[in-house]
């Protein structure tokens, strides 16, 4: 069986991280709080190599959360990815968001709630690891609800959004409102798609948004309950 190491980067939210997969193993490194993900991210990507014992031509792939977050964030992450992987030629492995926190909280059918802030969530259902629907932005009073009990719900949105957790109560039976986006599920998930073979060109990557604006006009806060 061929090596497998790949660097995962994950900077959806304001707690970054990377990970290196190396042969099965992951080592994983936090950014540092309270700094800019686009200073602190380069240099701990090479500090957290070297302790890998891992040069850049070691490397197999480059993986990024895609999305959705935190659009500064995924914009880090993409960039960085896309420019490593240029400069090594490797090829880039995109990886959902939601997909990554979903296997993150090992339940077998989960929901995963991320806050999107302005009153907002990102929301997707799994079952045995697979979304059954795209990922949607939607208002907690608006978060579809299955119709079968035993439910695993994750994220922040749960916490964010107490009208969340009510509205969910009578399907879920575990709830992990402070899991957060990590890159060594990232890593876990790329890990999967390289074995697979299912990479991208590094022109070709590109994060995924969801909401098409960040903020809103005068007319749609007084509409909400806010200010001009």
């Amino acid at each position: 069986m061929r090596r497998m190491n790949l660097l995962a980067i994950e900077t959806s939210t304001e707690l970054g991280s990377i990970a290196v997969w190396r042969d099965g193993e992951v080592l994983r490194r936090h950014c540092p709080v309270g700094v800019s993900h686009s200073e602190t991210l380069l240099p701990l990507i090479q500090a957290t190599m070297r302790e890998a014992g891992l040069r850049f031509a070691d490397l197999q792939a480059l993986a990024f959360a895609a999305g959705p977050g935190s659009f500064t964030g995924l914009r880090v992450a993409c960039g960085v990815a896309q420019g490593l992987a240029v400069a090594h030629e490797l090829p880039v492995i995109p990886v959902g968001t939601l997909d990554a926190m979903a296997l993150a909280s090992a339940g077998q059918r989960v929901i995963v709630a991320l806050d999107a802030r302005m009153g907002e969530v990102y929301y997707a259902l799994f079952a045995d690891g697979m979304p059954l629907a795209p990922v949607v932005l939607c208002r907690p009073s608006e978060a579809s609800v299955p119709d079968s009990a035993d439910w695993l719900a994750c994220g922040n949105g749960l916490a964010a959004y107490p009208e969340l957790h009510d509205r969910l109560a009578s399907c879920v039976r575990a709830w992990q409102p402070e899991l957060m986006p990590d890159a060594g599920a990232v890593a876990r998930l790329a890990a999967a798609c390289l074995g697979r073979g299912e990479t991208v060109d590094a022109a070709d990557a590109a994060p995924l948004y969801v909401r098409d604006k960040v903020a809103l006009t005068v007319a749609e806060r007084l509409a909400t309950g806010g200010k001009a």
